[in-house]
């Protein structure tokens, strides 16, 4: 998601270059954002330069919010918050653990992707990323502007 609101503003974001920047799966990808399509926190479009595009500002769109579209967990307990941490029952330290969830969950509810999109140390990694995205395409287009030249 953070990739994909600090390279919209050009149009819609191709799963694959998402990939390709972040290392992560194509496949993975797609299961996620049909998670977060869903969650109506980003939208589909169709046809040559299509991608996904966020569904909402920057600002309106929080951390949390990401991670329950995703159906993903901040979960600090080691039961799942079933309860049955201990051969079936609740442990000593399990209400601790589930406080600790909820505080962390609380803290992501504050953060928007415009707070971290607008933080120096994201956008400094965002363009180191993008340097090696480019370099990694430069050799691809060389071979394809020569054989159209020859």
């Amino acid at each position: 998601m953070l990739d994909l609101a600090l390279h919209g503003q050009q149009g819609p974001v191709s799963l694959a270059d998402i990939s390709e920047r972040q290392g992560i799966s194509l496949s993975y990808l797609e299961q996620l954002f049909a998670k977060l399509r869903r969650g109506n926190l980003v939208s589909s479009v169709r046809g040559p330069g299509g991608g996904y595009q966020l569904a909402r500002e920057l600002d309106g769109i929080h951390v949390a919010q990401v991670i329950d579209a995703v159906n993903d967990s901040v979960d600090a307990t080691r039961c799942q918050g079933q309860g049955d941490c201990q051969g079936g029952n609740t442990c000593l330290t399990h209400h601790l653990w589930c406080d600790l969830s909820d505080q962390i969950h609380a803290f992501l509810s504050n953060i928007s992707l415009a707070d971290l999109v607008a933080r120096r140390e994201i956008q400094e990694v965002a363009k180191q990323q993008d340097t090696r995205h480019c370099h990694g395409r430069m050799p691809h287009l060389e071979k394809i502007q020569a054989s159209a030249i020859d």
